[in-house]
């Protein structure tokens, strides 16, 4: 149980240390110092976790794996899209 609560709180922690990220994107309208590089290799790392999170969860264990990982696959596709939303806008 201490483990769990363990792996959600990392877990959020992870996901949620995006979302300033995010914001900033939005508050600017600016990507020019993001590689977009960079987080496709993050994006396609926590994809192949995704496919493991799925199978241990229908293993029936790895369930909050599966939450936090969830999270973090969405917000990091969220930086993704901005970026090649705004990659052409200089500011």
């Amino acid at each position: 149980m201490l483990f769990t609560v363990m792996q959600l709180a990392g877990g959020l922690i992870l996901a949620l240390g995006w979302i300033p990220q995010i914001l900033q994107i939005l508050k600017t309208r600016s990507v020019a110092d993001l590689s977009l590089k960079s987080y496709l290799l993050m994006l396609l790392g926590i994809a192949l976790m995704e496919a493991y999170a799925v199978n241990l969860a229908a293993q029936g264990v790895g369930l909050a794996f599966l939450i936090t990982n969830s999270l973090s696959l969405s917000v990091v596709t969220t930086v993704v899209v901005l970026i090649l939303r705004y990659r052409g806008n200089s500011r």
